[in-house]
């Protein structure tokens, strides 16, 4: 990897690569730009082949999280985190303590918060460090029910896009992933009438959504090919790609899963090439980063929720400008993401306080 021509390339700012030798500790700390406010995204914990895997990971995180804060209104720019190692270790505090001394290192700069294979309770450790952590367990606690509310208001918009109106009573969608987002996602599905199928690596999770909504289970990469109205990728990402839109058998692609694109230039272009409806991704998740958001500027729960529920507009208002400029979906979240950090960068510079003090 050349480095700096790939932050160059994606318009990083920074990039910290953090260790500690007592915890075991090894994170990678990107942030991507700050023009809307300081760098907000989540901690992720998880095996990386490589520290290479583990830096584009970050880095590509990091900018979803610039445009995914632009999007949904919100005065933060976008940085991600990442923690290489076995995120089933029970040896957690130090592990997160320090962790918390890194970002705390950044004064202010970049705000986490929970994400894949960490949890509230991890963010309280890293809290003993640092005042720079959301997703508290005694404040705003889990995002994944705003996170799945966003979705699901995702789903709905796209229903109507495609189909007229947004009710999905009686449709089919096939969800990918059953962690939290997942899990609260087939509620707020199975609530209207949407017939479910899955799949996720746990049996166990599987077992519990085929028993509560009575949802079909199938193996793996099984549900690529599984017959449906609507794909929700609830997992990891670059899980649409050449071998996997071939497969599909569905006319919209939504859900609560980062980067669902491998290459979102040729791979959002096959979706639309193949008649597939694709819903940005960091426009359709945003409900993780509002509920965030929300505990930072002192809102309640239930504020948060109608925050989430504006998706549903934003993600209409992305297909139409997609129409209307004859650009993909993917190009049209783009564009209103990148009109707004235009529009702050713009704004007219005052004077600091004169003379300066220092």
């Amino acid at each position: 990897m050349n480095l700096f021509e790939t932050m160059s390339t994606l318009g990083h700012e920074q990039l910290v690569v953090c260790a500690d030798a007592s915890s075991g500790y090894r994170g990678i700390i990107a942030i991507h730009n700050t023009t809307l406010g300081p760098a907000l995204g989540g901690t992720r914990f998880w095996t990386y082949k490589t520290d290479e895997d583990a830096i584009t990971d970050a880095l590509r995180l990091a900018r979803g999280m610039t445009y995914k804060n632009a999007v949904a209104g919100l005065n933060l720019g976008g940085g991600k985190s990442v923690i290489i190692g076995d995120n089933r270790t029970p040896n957690r505090e130090m592990i997160f303590r320090a962790h918390g001394r890194f970002v705390e290192s950044l004064g202010g700069r970049y705000v986490t918060a929970e994400d894949v294979g960490t949890s509230t309770a991890d963010m309280d450790f890293v809290h003993m460090e640092t005042n720079y952590v959301a997703g508290l367990a005694n404040k705003s606690g889990d995002p994944s029910p705003v996170t799945a509310r966003g979705v699901f208001r995702a789903i709905e918009a796209s229903a109507k896009h495609r189909w007229g109106v947004a009710s999905l009573e009686g449709k089919t969608v096939t969800v990918q992933g059953l962690g939290n987002v997942g899990t609260y996602l087939c509620r707020e599905l199975h609530a209207v009438g949407a017939k479910l199928i899955v799949t996720d690596i746990r049996p166990e999770r599987v077992r519990a959504i085929v028993e509560e909504f009575g949802a079909k289970p199938v193996e793996g990469d099984e549900i690529y090919t599984a017959k449906a109205d609507i794909f929700a990728p609830c997992a990891l990402g670059a899980i649409i790609n050449d071998d996997t839109i071939k497969k599909l058998k569905v006319e919209v692609v939504c859900g609560g899963a980062n980067n669902q694109l491998l290459e979102p230039a040729r791979h959002g272009e096959a979706l639309e090439k193949r008649g597939i409806l694709y819903a940005p991704d960091f426009v359709a998740n945003a409900g993780g980063v509002i509920n965030v958001y929300g505990e930072l500027a002192g809102w309640t729960r239930e504020r948060s929720l109608r925050k989430a529920d504006e998706i549903f507009d934003t993600i209409l208002g992305i297909y139409e400008i997609a129409k209307e400029h004859g650009v993909f979906s993917y190009l049209a979240a783009d564009k209103l993401a990148e009109r707004r950090i235009a529009a702050v960068r713009g704004l007219v510079k005052t004077w600091p306080q004169w003379p300066n003090k220092s």
